[in-house]
């Protein structure tokens, strides 16, 4: 049964029958906004469909047959309340790179009637809806798409190759690859070779790779209240993992320039205990003498974990530049105090704080 059904689709069909789980999504969307709608349904679904729906129909239009994909577009273009050939001119003009003006087809003018008469029915109809729940929703929807389109080509253009995104946006995040071979089916984009810019962030949330470790650390420079949360949050770390840390006397801090939390929690935790910050960059340690003592050791240098640092205790910060993993299996002392992340348990860990998202996990030889 499942064979013939999806024959019957690849007849339909001009590349994939994968491409049937896009339509029955758009239709699917179509039935919440009828049955549910919202100003977050209609923003977010203006978004999700004009990145994968839209965007995959504009270079591989799923049909064989020339009137089914008109028929599509224009149930597209009421959909999304935009004239698909225009999106498609203005897409396909950005892929060229060039300024060519906007033709005044007559595709373009029946689906602008298409969208306006949608628009009209609405405003007649239930004129509420369509002022306070329809329109910001659409805004809110543009917006989102202008920002996926910024990010995605904000000082170059950039890929996203996190599973999660990629499977809910049917493989948008390859985008560098998609640029390169705009024609290729968006089933066979992992099988493009990857060898340019990419980000840990999807494209709308990418603003997120400007709020580095360190621009955080500056922030708590300037705010006496949140330097004694964050002191306070990380000293019940320490004092929950210190014991299983008996007569350490050398401890090594890397990374511990700018806002020193943790020299000044193991220099109150462990006053009979020498202390050396190690950090790569002068700037750093030159903010942070302020706050130590002179028993402090500064010096700067680059970390390396692959050598035995011969202390009782190394610091690891969760800004640290290296194979954390390596640090995890084979510590460069005795322990290790390991700053991670809240969702990544190693050896002994306690949770620093929900709000900084941290923990900080204990291994030993």
């Amino acid at each position: 049964m499942a064979t013939t059904v999806t024959a019957r689709w690849h007849g339909i069909l001009r590349y994939s029958s994968s491409d049937a789980v896009l339509i029955a999504l758009s239709l699917v969307y179509a039935g919440l906004l009828l049955s549910m709608p919202s100003i977050p349904l209609i923003a977010l679904g203006l978004w999700w469909t004009a990145n994968t729906v839209a965007h995959n129909f504009i270079h591989t239009p799923f049909f064989r047959a020339r009137s089914l994909n008109r028929v599509y577009s224009l149930y597209l273009s009421a959909l999304m309340g935009f004239p698909q050939e225009l999106w498609r001119q203005r897409h396909l003009r950005h892929h060229r790179g060039d300024d060519r003006p906007f033709q005044v087809t007559p595709n373009v003018i029946v689906e602008t009637i298409v969208v306006l008469s949608v628009w009209l029915l609405l405003a007649l109809t239930i004129p509420r809806f369509f002022a306070s729940v329809y329109l910001p929703g659409y805004l809110a929807g543009l917006s989102l798409c202008f920002l996926q389109g910024h990010f995605e080509h904000a000082g170059g253009t950039t890929s996203h190759y996190g599973w999660l995104y990629n499977w809910l946006f049917f493989n948008d995040g390859y985008h560098l690859e998609h640029h390169r071979r705009p024609g290729v089916h968006w089933t066979r984009l992992p099988l493009e070779v990857r060898d340019g810019r990419s980000s840990h962030w999807p494209p709308v949330l990418r603003w997120l790779d400007s709020l580095t470790l360190e621009y955080l650390e500056r922030i708590a420079l300037r705010s006496p209240r949140l330097q004694r949360y964050v002191l306070a949050s990380h000293e019940r770390a320490f004092r929950a993992l210190l014991p299983a840390i008996p007569g350490a006397r050398r401890i090594t801090i890397v990374g511990g320039g700018l806002f020193p939390r943790t020299a000044l929690i193991l220099g109150k935790l462990s006053p009979e205990a020498s202390l050396t910050i190690v950090d790569a960059k002068r700037d750093h340690l030159t903010v942070a003498q302020p706050f130590l003592s002179d028993q402090v050791e500064l010096r700067e240098q680059f970390f390396d974990p692959r050598t035995d640092d011969g202390g009782d205790l190394v610091v690891i910060p969760l800004s640290f530049i290296g194979n954390r993993q390596e640090v995890y299996g084979n510590p460069p002392a005795r322990a290790a105090l390991v700053h991670d992340w809240m969702w990544n348990r190693q050896g002994t860990g306690v949770r620093v704080s929900w709000l900084l998202l941290k923990r900080l996990n204990l291994v030993t030889r």
